[in-house]
């Protein structure tokens, strides 16, 4: 978004957005509920004989390790897209094979992963967030209870809450990590330090720069990914009376990230440049959320301009979601059979 950043999470990149990120980006949809082993299909992980905090506390750390896992695959990828949705440059597969070649020449290999330990400072706790306030939205709106079963809008909105929840709680982190991105090795040592120069040079509001954004984009883009993921896991249950395994969450994830992407994309172009503007030598966007629509829309119209970049989501996005509900449905079965999580603590 969302993730992400933008998922994603991004989602904003989501992510974020996405972001958040994300991006957030890639990760929204991932359900907390139904893990893939013989699950009931309420909130509460009663199935497993776990109390309802422990089952919220393995969805929160399986959140986390779901997010640090897809994140850090397409590393290099994230770090191209934000290249150039913050330049003027034509997007395209050779431009980007060109940025990629250059980057690995110039700089070694690793440079390619350069501001991955920032992302992953972001998206860890961005996952966590989402997933985990995912659930308790889905029990204050009874999105599983009887009666609202076909509530749609309850199924939207619990997820765009999850959205908004985690972009607010972690967006300083994503404004360090897209200055990173865009900047010389030399510039900003690591996201604590990123952080630190952005408040001493600009004030602690320009940690907060482009949220607006983030957070119009978080609504579509979160509410839209977890509608989408519980939707086609609803149908799948109705037709063949069974939870899905992986691969079809692996599917149903990247169907549903790359609708939620689409619904937001443009506003994610619109918060990495704000964000990035004192940097890049564009202060002009600055100015509002139209104001930087307008001029990219001005200066590079809407396929190359809006939603430049976007074809890349549509390779990244998928592969994201995919490796992150397999990780979390992986990571929440093991887990729940840890001692920590089973019965025999006598939980709480």
């Amino acid at each position: 978004g969302h993730m992400t950043e933008s998922v994603a999470f991004s989602g904003p990149s989501a992510a974020g957005g996405g972001a958040p990120a994300a991006s957030a980006v890639a990760l929204t949809g991932a359900d907390t509920s139904n893990p893939p082993a013989p699950a009931s299909s309420s909130s509460a992980g009663t199935s497993s004989g776990l109390s309802h905090s422990r089952a919220f506390t393995s969805s929160f750390l399986a959140g986390a390790v779901a997010g640090a896992t897809a994140k850090t695959t397409i590393a290099p990828l994230d770090r191209t897209k934000i290249w150039f949705q913050t330049h003027e440059t034509r997007f395209n597969l050779r431009a980007c094979l060109a940025f990629l070649r250059d980057s690995y020449r110039s700089e070694g290999l690793l440079r390619l992963w350069r501001g991955n330990t920032a992302t992953l400072a972001r998206i860890v706790p961005y996952s966590s967030v989402q997933f985990a306030s995912h659930e308790q939205y889905k029990r204050l709106l009874h999105v599983d209870g009887g009666r609202f079963e076909s509530a749609h809008w309850r199924r939207f909105v619990s997820g765009s809450l999850a959205g908004v929840t985690s972009v607010t709680c972690t967006y300083p982190l994503d404004m360090a990590r897209a200055r990173m991105a865009v900047t010389k090795s030399n510039t900003y040592r690591n996201l604590g330090h990123a952080l630190r120069c952005i408040w001493r040079q600009e004030g602690a509001l320009a940690l907060y720069r482009g949220f607006s954004p983030a957070l119009a984009g978080s609504l579509p883009y979160a509410g839209t990914s977890f509608y989408t993921y519980e939707t086609l896991k609803r149908r799948y249950r109705r037709q063949t009376g069974q939870d899905p395994g992986t691969l079809p969450r692996f599917v149903f994830g990247g169907v549903a990230g790359l609708f939620g992407q689409t619904s937001s994309y443009p506003l994610d172009i619109v918060r990495r440049r704000m964000q990035t503007a004192q940097v890049t030598g564009h202060p002009e966007y600055t100015k509002g959320i139209w104001h930087c629509l307008r001029l990219t829309y001005q200066h590079e119209g809407i396929v190359h301009g809006l939603y430049k970049g976007l074809s890349m989501n549509f390779v990244k996005g998928p592969i994201a979601n995919g490796i992150a509900f397999a990780t979390f449905d992986l990571v929440q079965w093991l887990l729940r059979r840890t001692p920590m999580f089973s019965d025999q603590q006598g939980g709480k």
